[in-house]
């Protein structure tokens, strides 16, 4: 239709690591269960990139794929796995600034920076974060440190966008929250801040209601003899053969 404009999703990219699915799996459900726009999460899954480094993660040196994963394009946000979002990240993504070239939290942790980074795809100074380039160690010494931008191309967000929780001091605004010293469903971290909302958040992620109330109005239900809706793949909810 002429005239109408079209809002793209937004992108989001988040670390994979196949050893704890369970922190993907929480996170992305707790993003667009909030979000109030439409957003593009897609994993970052080490064998499907044209990368081989890892690190600590599968997800070490892949995050800075991000600009290009996104055609050097718009703005894209890249999330470590082990987090927890509280709030809209269409709020988030209204604080970007085109005169950055990256925004991250400056906290306390600088090595934790780049666990979340709003990337600026288009900018010209992140066109050398190319597959190559991030595969090399010696190009990407210390990308983690955003060391391919100057300082002043780097944007500084608001705290509560990347709470670490163990390092900075507890608060109960946290927007964004990073289990940097692990989720609290391990033992050893059991009882750090926010683990009852990570716990609630879990438990929702994986709830489903009843099938009686899912499926008994739908094409796919029968009856049974003595009117009980169940699956028509069950022989006792077709009819008797002549």
């Amino acid at each position: 239709m002429s005239g109408q404009t079209y809002e793209q999703p937004l992108r989001i990219f988040i670390g994979y690591d196949h050893r704890q699915a369970v922190s993907y799996n929480v996170l992305q459900f707790s993003i667009f269960r909030r979000c109030s726009k439409p957003v593009a999460i897609t994993p970052l899954v080490l064998p499907t990139l044209p990368i081989t480094r890892s690190g600590l993660t599968p997800f070490t040196f892949s995050r800075f794929l991000t600009p290009w994963l996104a055609g050097y394009q718009g703005w894209a946000m890249f999330l470590d796995t082990d987090y927890l979002c509280l709030a809209d990240l269409a709020e988030l993504f209204a604080l970007c600034d085109d005169r950055y070239a990256a925004m991250v939290s400056k906290n306390v942790k600088k090595f934790e920076w780049a666990s979340m980074i709003m990337f600026n795809c288009g900018h010209p100074a992140n066109r050398v974060l190319t597959p190559e380039y991030v595969q090399d160690p010696n190009q990407a010494r210390a990308p983690h440190g955003l060391d391919w931008l100057p300082d002043e191309l780097v944007g500084d967000l608001p705290r509560e966008w990347n709470h670490l929780v163990g390092y900075d001091p507890p608060r109960k605004d946290a927007k964004l929250v990073h289990y940097t010293q692990g989720m609290p469903v391990f033992e050893e971290t059991q009882g750090s801040e926010y683990t009852q909302e990570w716990l609630a958040e879990h438990q929702t992620s994986n709830q489903t209601q009843t099938w009686q109330d899912l499926m008994a109005r739908s094409v796919h239900a029968a009856k049974t003899a003595s009117g009980r809706k169940v699956a028509k793949l069950h022989r006792e909810a077709l009819p008797p053969q002549a």
